[in-house]
Order: C-alpha cells, then sequence, then structure tokens
C-alpha cells in the first residue's frame, strides 16, 4: 500500500511538473512539421478551424482540408528554414525562407516572407502573410503569363493548373513548368 502510494504521488508530480509548449514552440513545431513533410506533426498544432489569409483570400480549413493544401505544397519540394520568430501577446510574427522548384521557375527563389500567427486553446487559429520582403512580384508574374499561355497553346490538357489548388493540380502545375523547360532548351 505504501509503495502503491509514493507511485501515486510520483506520477501526479511529474504529471502536473509537464509545461505547456509556448506559442513560440507551437510555431516552431509548426514549421518542422514542413521541414520533415510530417503533417501529423502539423496537424497536432493547429486548431480544428484553421483560416489562413493571403492579401484578398481568406481560406478557411478544417485539419483534413488542410491536408491538401499540404500535399499541393509538396509537390514542390519545398524547404523551409525558420529564421526568426518574434512573440508579443497572443500572436507570433514568424520570418521564414522558403525555396522550391516553383519559386526557382518564378524567378524568386529562396521567398523570405514574414507570416502573423494568431492561437485559441494553445494551437494555431490563424496565419496570416503579411510579406515576402524579397519577392519581385513584376517578374513572378511574367513568369506566369508566359508559362500560362505557352501551356494553353502547347498543352491545352493542363490548362488551368495554375489556379487548381489540389494534388492533381499541384502535379499539373511542375508537369508545365518541366514541358516548358523541355521546350527552352530544345
Amino acid at each position: 500500500m505504501k509503495y502503491t502510494l509514493y507511485i501515486s504521488i510520483f506520477i501526479v508530480f511529474v504529471s502536473c511538473s509537464k509545461k505547456q509548449p509556448t506559442e513560440f514552440d507551437v510555431v516552431t513545431e509548426y514549421f518542422a512539421g514542413f521541414k520533415t513533410s510530417n503533417y501529423e506533426q502539423i496537424k497536432n498544432v493547429i486548431s480544428d478551424t484553421l483560416t489562413t489569409i493571403n492579401g484578398d483570400y481568406r481560406t478557411v480549413f478544417s485539419p483534413e482540408t488542410y491536408y491538401q493544401q499540404f500535399q499541393w505544397d509538396s509537390v514542390f519540394r519545398p524547404k523551409y528554414k525558420l529564421i526568426s520568430i518574434d512573440q508579443t501577446n497572443n500572436e507570433c510574427i514568424a520570418t521564414i525562407s522558403i525555396s522550391c522548384s516553383k519559386f526557382e521557375f518564378l524567378k524568386n527563389n529562396p521567398m523570405i516572407c514574414r507570416r502573423k500567427f494568431q492561437f485559441q486553446s494553445g494551437k494555431i487559429s490563424k496565419i496570416e502573410g503579411l510579406d515576402c520582403s524579397n519577392v519581385d512580384w513584376k517578374i513572378w508574374a511574367k513568369e506566369v503569363e508566359t508559362l500560362v499561355n505557352w501551356i494553353e497553346v502547347n498543352h491545352p490538357e493542363l490548362d488551368g493548373f495554375v489556379h487548381d489548388l489540389s494534388l492533381k493540380g499541384a502535379q499539373n502545375y511542375l508537369k508545365a513548368i518541366e514541358l516548358y523547360k523541355a521546350r527552352v532548351i530544345e
């Protein structure tokens, strides 16, 4: 009986001494999931409802629908590097470097971007894209337009890839880039 009491006290002590992850820890874990292509790690730190805001585009995800975004992103073999996290009140602003085959083609690789994270019940509930300081959006738009126009004429079966945010859409985007590059080389 005495032995059981000591074990019970030890378990209560250990349980109480575990500290809750900070918002800094949660954001770090989020990017670690992208870095290692581990969606479960990401899913563990996002709310049941996650809102993303990029410019005028606001999208609300469940963990299951956010997985589709993760799959789309993964096609381009991104490499994420967390540069810094500034924490205030109930939000963090993370500066990250992202490089991938798509950004390379669009002549903006890597992209250095800041994102604001907000939290609810210790999980990420909102991610807002603030800025991408080193991106030349004119070059980006020109490269996208050139690729889209070339695909319309030469591979109409891939038309619409640029707006298709599904896994198949990302695969078509990558295929369009590869076909265009092969055309340039010939």
